[in-house]
């Protein structure tokens, strides 16, 4: 008896597992329809502005604000736009094959990309960066200093939108 038991707990387990693995790397990502437009903030600009793109793949999920990829090509100089500092690129699924955050961060180090602002608080905290390199543009969204002490509970810092109510 003691060795069903054992069986069916670790079945069990290998179950979960593989499960909550799905889920997080392919459950909850739908893959976004092709666009032919990408919202970017130019220099001086009061928002965002859309500009042509092509080959467009994308992902999203309900599931959290910043799990949104993005990638295509783009022929726009990245002098013309917003500079974003403190850009991270987000893991991406390894299904997801166009975006590798490892490379980005690698570009973006060694001044071979630039990171510019796509959407400033798309949602309230969170921005929409895209980082420009070679005629290919990558986009995630990030959480911003105003998200950052909104999410922990803390006061905003000053120049921040006021937070929604919970």
């Amino acid at each position: 008896m003691g060795k069903f038991l054992v069986i069916l707990l670790l079945g069990c387990t290998l179950v979960a597992g593989v499960g909550a693995w799905y889920l997080q790397v392919y459950g909850f990502y739908d893959r976004l329809p092709e666009q032919t437009s990408v919202r970017l903030t130019p220099l001086a600009a009061t928002g965002a502005q859309d500009f042509p793109v092509s080959n467009y793949r994308g992902i999203d999920s309900d599931s959290s604000p910043i799990r949104f990829r993005a990638c295509f090509d783009i022929d726009v100089n990245p002098a013309q736009f917003t500079p974003y500092t403190d850009a991270t690129p987000l893991v991406a699924p390894g299904w997801f094959d166009c975006f590798d955050a490892g490379a980005l961060t690698e570009a973006l180090a060694e001044g071979r990309a630039q990171a510019v602002m796509g959407v400033a608080n798309i949602r309230y905290g969170i921005d929409r960066v895209v980082v420009l390199k070679d005629g290919r543009g990558y986009s995630w969204q990030q959480i911003n200093p105003c998200g950052t002490a909104h999410f922990d509970g803390d006061p905003v810092p000053p120049g921040c939108p006021s937070p929604p109510d919970r």
